[in-house]
């Protein structure tokens, strides 16, 4: 007997296979252009949910060039990494403390790479 579940993937697998989507696409896509890229069968309902969702909560932009609405991503994977970053340290009441955390688990390359950009931002300020 073949378990609909098991057939289904993650949910945040799909959200980021939107995103791969209109990161390669490097223009607005509407839901059915999105669907069509995907190449595999969420529906139309299920891709223009996650769409939406998306640009509620500024992951992506949207605009109507026709009839339908098309969507966006406001930044690359690399700024949307650094965004959730951000939020997840303004909920922290100790910033201190967890930032002190965060750069005593980095790589001795990653720390490195941190000190570098650190740098740089200062000169540049």
């Amino acid at each position: 007997m073949n378990d609909d579940r098991e057939a289904r993937r993650p949910h945040g697998e799909l959200v980021a296979e939107v995103l791969e989507v209109l990161w390669a696409a490097g223009r607005p896509l509407t839901a059915q252009q999105v669907k069509e890229a995907l190449g595999r069968p969420p529906a139309r309902t299920t891709v223009a949910t996650i769409l939406v969702r998306l640009y509620e909560n500024g992951t992506l932009s949207r605009s109507r060039p026709g009839r339908a609405l098309a969507y966006a991503p406001v930044a690359d994977a690399a700024g949307l990494a650094a965004g959730r970053m951000r939020r997840e340290l303004e909920k922290e009441p100790d910033r201190d403390l967890v930032l002190k955390r965060f750069v005593s688990s980095l790589s001795a390359e990653d720390e490195e790479a941190l000190r570098q950009l650190l740098g740089e931002a200062e000169d540049g300020a």
